[in-house]
């Protein structure tokens, strides 16, 4: 046999079994695919999925040193890893992360971490980095590249997978936040009174415009006969769900201590105990009460750290500001002072939040008391539903391309 016959012979025999472990290594990264590709399919874990390929680069890669980064939120946190400690400290890991927007071997980097290994695989999705393999000790040998795709390919499935569980449940979240928000809102609606009355004596009317889908105010109207009723505005500290529940217990707690008809004093004690019991001190309310009487046409009313309502009669305006603190802070309150007053003629009285008074123009100028004021002695022969309407369209023109800071109840009763 010729020299050049067994050469060839010596080469069919090398190519054969270059194809042949070729052919092998295509076969076991189509099989790991496969087995990733299922899993995923399954809807296993993450903590599953990051155990398939930590195997699949350990056993079948056999890789010494990895470590997998994916951005949770704002951080990115080592998910997995091997030979790698993960509990070391990683500080500004993020920015030296984000350096790399492609596979680049890492002969320059200065971080203590990433300078451990040799090469960065990052994984980005829509534009936007989500993983970050960091590889050492890849065998230099005629496979490499053929790996180091494998290894991407397989980094990106599995981050991509992971990506998709968070930003799934991040919406089933906001789905849960949202139902969370939309009940807090028929609630909050359930607490503002849908009718307020007009006869010949009164009228009362309400603005509620809340700042968020669900706001921290509530105001109520109350009859306790044919001559005598009270009328109420309140603010919590604070929205959403956890206003609005504060704000349905305490309007619970007013509704049980009203018909009582407690004196005064006792009355806010015993709210404010009900608000504090609730809170534990980590939220607090204001709150404005006052009772009318038609035949002696006495006002009395208590005002808790509200914006004191503006009282319009005779011509001038008076600010109803006589109470005590606010509900919610302190165990006991030290003193209340009862407002009385009796309104010989016509009166205008507007009740609110601060929404309305923190309302700012693009001069920089407040709709503060001042300004409340001075409208209402404008309008001061307004029904209060009148006063309302132009008092809305009021607010809407002066605060121009400014945003409402807050939400916003009016409470306005008319006594004729």
């Amino acid at each position: 046999m010729s020299t050049y016959s067994r050469n060839s012979r010596r080469d069919a025999k090398s190519n054969l079994e270059l194809l042949e472990r070729d052919l092998s290594l295509k076969q076991l990264q189509i099989n790991r695919l496969l087995e990733v590709t299922q899993a995923i399919n399954n809807n296993l874990s993450s903590s599953a999925l990051f155990k398939i390929y930590r195997s699949i680069l350990g056993w079948e890669m056999k890789i010494d040193k990895m470590a997998l980064f994916i951005r949770d939120e704002e951080e990115w946190m080592c998910t997995t890893g091997i030979g790698f400690d993960e509990t070391q400290p990683l500080d500004f890991i993020g920015y030296e992360l984000l350096r790399y927007d492609r596979m680049t071997n890492l002969l320059d980097s200065k971080h203590p971490v990433v300078s451990e290994f040799d090469i960065i695989i990052p994984v980005y999705h829509k534009k936007q980095a989500i993983a970050f393999a960091l590889i050492r000790n890849l065998d230099s040998d005629e496979d490499m590249y053929e790996k180091i795709r494998f290894i991407t390919t397989i980094t990106n499935i599995v981050a991509v997978a992971i990506e998709n569980k968070r930003l799934f449940k991040k919406q089933l979240e906001q789905q849960s936040i949202k139902k969370e928000m939309q009940l807090a809102k028929q609630m909050q609606n359930l607490l503002i009174p849908s009718e307020l009355p007009h006869n010949e004596f009164y009228e009362l009317d309400g603005i509620y415009m809340p700042h968020s889908s669900v706001g921290g105010d509530y105001f109520d109207f109350i009859k306790f006969n044919d001559e005598e009723f009270a009328f109420c505005i309140a603010d919590v500290s604070g929205k959403g769900v956890a206003a609005a529940l504060l704000m349905a217990n305490f309007q619970a707690n007013l509704q049980s201590l009203i018909v009582q008809r407690l004196e005064a004093t006792d009355f806010l004690q015993r709210l404010n105990e009900s608000v504090l019991k609730i809170t534990k001190g980590d939220k607090f309310l204001t709150f404005f009460y006052g009772e009318y009487n038609i035949k002696t046409r006495e006002l009395s009313y208590v005002n808790a750290g509200h914006n004191p309502p503006v009282l319009i009669t005779k011509g001038k305006s008076i600010l109803l500001d006589k109470g005590c603190t606010i509900l919610g802070i302190l165990d006991k309150i030290p003193s209340i002072e009862v407002g009385r007053l009796t309104l010989e003629e016509e009166a205008l009285i507007i009740t609110y939040t601060d929404g309305l008074t923190d309302l700012k123009n693009e001069n920089e100028q407040y709709f503060d008391t001042d300004f409340l004021s001075e409208f209402a002695l404008e309008f001061k022969d307004s029904l209060a539903a009148e006063f309302n309407n132009r008092l809305l369209n009021h607010i809407r023109q002066f605060k121009g391309k400014m945003t409402f800071p807050d939400d916003i109840s009016v409470l306005t009763c008319k006594i004729f």
